[in-house]
C-alpha cells in the first residue's frame, strides 16, 4: 500500500462531532460483541480440558482394611476421635472425578445409610471412601 496515495489527510486531525459525546472504547467493542460466531465456543473447549481423575478400583486388602478401620472407629465413636478421610468425588459432567481429603472429628458411623458423618455435619459415603487414617490408629497396627 502506498502512502502517496493518501498524504493529503495523513495529518488532519481526528473528527470529533459538535452534537455527539465520542464513544468509549469499551462501547465501541460492544457493538460487535453480538458477531462472536461461535458463541459458547470457549466454554465447550474449557470444560473439554478440564481434567479429572479415574476412581480407583478395589481390591480386596484394600476394602479390608478400610473394613477394619471403620470397625474399630464405630466402637471409638462417642469419644469423636479426629480423623482424616480420603474419598471420591464423582463429577457432574464427565467421567471420572477427583479425590478430596477431608479432616474433621468423627460424629457418627451410619452402618444402614452406608455414611460416616463428622461433627460439622458433612456426610462420607462409605463406597466412596479410599482411605481413613486417625489418631486412634496410633497404637494399633492393621498389618
Amino acid at each position: 500500500m502506498s502512502i502517496e496515495k493518501y498524504k493529503d489527510i495523513i495529518g488532519l486531525p481526528h473528527h470529533t462531532s459538535p452534537t455527539r459525546p465520542r464513544m468509549s472504547q469499551s462501547d465501541r467493542a460492544a457493538q460487535f460483541a453480538p458477531f462472536a460466531a461461535l458463541t459458547g465456543y470457549d466454554a465447550m473447549v474449557e470444560e473439554t480440558a478440564r481434567l479429572t481423575d479415574a476412581e480407583d478400583a478395589y481390591n480386596e486388602e484394600s476394602t479390608a482394611l478400610l473394613d477394619k478401620k471403620l470397625r474399630m472407629l464405630s466402637e471409638l465413636e462417642f469419644e469423636h476421635p479426629y480423623v482424616e478421610i480420603t474419598y471420591f468425588i464423582p463429577d457432574e459432567r464427565k467421567s471420572g472425578g477427583r479425590y478430596e481429603t477431608v479432616f474433621g472429628h468423627l460424629k457418627l458411623i451410619d452402618k444402614i445409610e452406608g455414611a460416616i458423618t463428622l461433627t460439622d455435619k458433612r456426610k462420607i459415603l462409605f463406597d466412596r471412601i479410599r482411605d481413613i487414617d486417625s489418631t486412634a490408629f496410633n497404637e494399633v497396627s492393621f498389618e
